[in-house]
């Protein structure tokens, strides 16, 4: 078979990745010659040189006309970039690199001011004064960090952009604190444990937050190897921050005035960058803010935004507190106290959710069933924020305009004083009938600008409830 043929035809090639391929063609010795990596792996020519070295050919890795570059991105880059990683990883470390360096910069200022503060160079210092002050101020972060993450531990994964932001701002504060303590000697334990405790909150919400971050980034079961070289990016660029602060500190120490003026720059570089990171995420799961932001573009104009869009419009320096308030997965016996209230709940609804609205609070709060799964729990929290439309202003579709004028007006005609639990029954029962048609529209919308409506990150809680079911109950 060799011997049909000719020298110069490419018998095989290979590639890296989705790097461009490089061929293998037959010598006139009959052994193989490889195409060197080169300038074609990084995509800059078509054509790279042939390599006559024989068997080891170009080298057993990408890149060998560079091998430091190439090798560099192998120690701080997930195996397989860009492929591995979702596509807003690069502009994501990036900025995130530029924040943790000004970040690390700002420290070594503020840990210079804390030993300032408990005495280290005064010969007049107490060592077990100092030693009781450091504890103190660690048993208060210990405490701060217990207390956090039960406090607000569930919902991290559903507002990670906005938790991770408010986590680098506390920690500017928490920085600012401990530079301004030496200043007030008498309240100087009190202000470096509120101090101490905001780093602790920052560590929880950082932590917690760069883990659901690495699952979004992670695209081939490669959350270990994202996390492992998002660490040593990290490190990298904390080294470089501690090396540049040697040179730094030195210059500053005697002048507080300076000190603090470096340390407003590096704050505001920090704070920049973070949103910078941040903005650039693009996360194609709906939580309460982008579903919002997607069912009222697609109720005004009939479209559905795409992941890219809703990221870029998602809010987050408000994005703790949506402005409706939404509750998925409440215990029934909230909602309810007679068998009346039960029967006038449950009536109209044919899926496994119950749904209560409380229009003087514009509170929405959903029952879900045992067999509710992601779907279901989509269209109850897209149910609760088309019942929040009905009372804005705005463009709609035909059948909620339309539920809209006649609802109210059937109520000011047969109900001239009507109660407001009656208003909420009726309206709910009359919008499961509109959902029915609109909501298969808008999740086939969703699954193809991209979305993953398989899971979500909704904020739900844990109690389930049963009730009987309609015939025409149905579970998605």
């Amino acid at each position: 078979m060799a011997g049909h043929t000719s020298l110069g035809d490419s018998l095989c090639s290979e590639q890296f990745g989705s790097q461009a391929a490089r061929g293998c063609c037959a010598a006139a010795d009959g052994s193989l010659q490889w195409e060197t990596w080169g300038w074609r792996w990084w995509g800059f020519c078509g054509a790279g040189a042939v390599n006559h070295e024989g068997r080891d050919g170009g080298g057993g890795a990408p890149g060998t006309a560079f091998p430091p570059l190439s090798r560099l991105l192998a120690v701080f880059l997930p195996q397989g970039f860009p492929d591995s990683v979702s596509p807003d990883y690069l502009p994501y470390q990036l900025w995130d690199s530029v924040q943790a360096f000004a970040s690390s910069l700002s420290g070594s200022l503020a840990t210079h001011a804390v030993l300032l503060g408990i005495g280290v160079g005064n010969a007049k210092a107490s060592v077990s004064a100092a030693t009781a002050t450091w504890i103190v101020k660690d048993s208060t972060g210990m405490l701060g960090r217990i207390i956090f993450a039960w406090w607000k531990g569930s919902k991290l994964d559903c507002n990670a952009k906005q938790w991770r932001l408010f986590a680098d701002i506390l920690n500017d504060v928490a920085m600012f604190l401990e530079i301004m303590a030496p200043i007030y000697p008498l309240s100087f334990t009190v202000t470096i444990c509120i101090s101490n405790l905001a780093k602790c909150i920052v560590s929880v919400a950082g932590g917690a937050t760069r883990a659901a971050l690495t699952m979004h980034q992670a695209r081939r079961n490669n959350m270990a190897d994202v996390s492992a070289k998002d660490s040593s990016q990290e490190t990298l660029v904390n080294l470089a921050g501690f090396l540049v602060s040697l040179l730094m500190l030195p210059l500053v120490s005697d002048c507080p005035s300076f000190s603090l003026g470096c340390f407003f720059l590096l704050t505001a570089l920090h704070i920049y960058a973070n949103y910078r990171a941040v903005h650039s995420l693009v996360i194609e799961t709906l939580n309460e803010i982008r579903l919002s932001l997607v069912l009222k573009h697609f109720l005004q104009r009939g479209e559905v935004l795409d992941p890219t869009s809703a990221n870029q419009m998602e809010p987050l320096w408000t994005g703790f507190w949506p402005s409706q308030s939404l509750s998925l997965g409440v215990p029934l016996h909230r909602l309810i106290s007679s068998v009346f209230e039960l029967q006038q709940l449950v009536e109209g609804h044919r899926e496994p959710y119950l749904l209560h609205w409380d229009q003087s609070q514009n509170q929405v709060q959903v029952v879900l069933s045992q067999m509710a799964g992601p779907e279901t729990i989509l269209r109850a929290a897209t149910h609760g924020l088309v019942l929040g439309a009905l009372q804005e202003d705005g463009p709609l579709p035909k059948e909620l305009e339309e539920l809209r004028n006649q609802v109210w007006a059937e109520l000011l005609v047969l109900h001239p004083h009507p109660g407001p639990k009656k208003e909420s029954w009726v309206i709910v029962r009359e919008t499961h009938q509109v959902l029915d048609k609109l909501f298969p529209k808008f999740l086939k919308g969703l699954q193809d600008v991209g979305w993953k409506t398989e899971k979500h990150q909704l904020e739900v809680d844990e109690w389930r409830a049963t009730w009987l079911l309609s015939p025409e109950k149905k579970v998605l």
